[in-house]
């Protein structure tokens, strides 16, 4: 099928190149010069990649791609002159999948493209994940560990089961804590996280066996293989 993009770019010369060029590599392209619109098509259709500027006349792309996410877990990569390192951790702290400044060549953006939605459709929800020692049942909320059932926290599994959805891709703290809110509000605080990580990390991770890796700086990414 083919992969839909989304263009969120005010330069309306590359917003029109990047169209043209993603249309001759044989996506679906649609786009938008300002953040209103782009949230307006954002809502009104399927998503499978945005490709999205910093700044915008209406809005800036860290608020964007932060309610982006609220409404649909899509793929973003952001493609901006802001090379400062302040910026490029900030969007990822909102959610983005990869950042890329300008200048930039159009290979290297096939390439990142191709590779954020191999690594988005990698990363659908899942019913079961074994790996032959781990393995959690989804639909009956049931996990157990070298066969035997292992108790969680509702916390703890939560925690899980969010590092298995997005195995592969690294997860910040600030997406983690923002992921973890429940419907009445209820939510994990920085202190409460770490030690939930830590206990989850004490239950899984036996035997030689490693699931969740620190990524310095930025935060932690599941690296157990689904076997």
């Amino acid at each position: 099928m083919m992969k839909k993009i989304l263009i969120v770019e005010d330069d309306r010369g590359l917003n029109d190149g990047l169209v043209y060029d993603l249309q001759e590599e044989g996506y679906e392209v649609c786009s938008a010069l300002t953040a209103s619109l782009a949230l307006e098509l954002f809502r009104m259709q399927e998503t499978d990649l945005v490709l999205m500027d910093i700044n915008l006349p209406d809005s800036d792309g860290f608020t964007l791609c932060s309610r982006m996410k609220k409404i649909k877990d899509v793929p973003v990569i952001f493609l901006t002159a802001r090379d400062l390192e302040q910026d490029e951790m900030r969007g990822f702290d909102c959610g983005a999948d990869d950042y890329i400044t300008k200048p930039f060549s159009m290979v290297l953006l096939h390439k990142r493209i191709r590779a954020v939605l191999k690594r988005a459709g990698g990363n659908q929800e899942q019913k079961v994940y074994s790996d032959g020692y781990l393995t959690a049942d989804f639909d009956t909320a049931n996990v157990t560990l070298d066969g035997k059932v292992l108790p969680l926290t509702p916390t703890e599994y939560k925690l899980m089961k969010l590092f298995i959805d997005h195995r592969g891709t690294v997860l910040t703290r600030q997406m983690i804590l923002e992921r973890l809110w429940d419907a009445n509000g209820n939510f994990v605080d920085e202190h409460a996280l770490t030690v939930n990580i830590g206990r989850l990390r004490g239950k899984i991770e036996k035997n030689g066996h490693k699931y969740i890796k620190t990524i310095y700086g930025m935060g932690y990414m599941w690296e157990g293989e689904c076997g």
